[in-house]
């Protein structure tokens, strides 16, 4: 297998974004919510907080530890998009590219607003 330095970029970026789409981002709540429990808890200054638990136990168990450990998801994302990469590069590659864009974009927007807070 021979994977140039750009699509080894490409594959990083794309893996990257796909890991936090999974694990992070408000539009995929609804594939991450069948395997947490929501807990509510006042904070002292009487403000409401809600975290995440995984399930206790079985799929959903695993999936929810799963999902809650940015590591462990990254691992599979990346597997997915170089699985796609490597046996439908057709048409893995706009939806890998877009990922890989976004991916670099969300970077960018992080740096600048890292420097314009300050």
């Amino acid at each position: 297998m021979d994977i140039s330095i750009i699509n080894l970029l490409i594959l990083s970026l794309a893996s990257f974004r796909l890991t936090r789409l999974l694990v992070f981002d408000k539009i995929t709540v609804f594939i991450r919510a069948p395997f947490f429990d929501e807990i509510e808890e006042e904070n002292d200054s009487g403000e409401i907080e809600v975290y995440y638990l995984p399930k206790k136990r079985g799929v959903k168990k695993f999936f929810g530890e799963l999902l809650s450990c940015y590591w462990c998801t990254g691992i599979w994302a990346s597997a997915l998009v170089v699985a796609f990469f490597l046996l439908i590069p057709r048409y893995s590659a706009p939806i890998i590219l877009i990922l890989a864009i976004a991916g670099l974009a969300s970077m960018i927007e992080t740096i600048v607003h890292y420097f314009i807070e300050k």
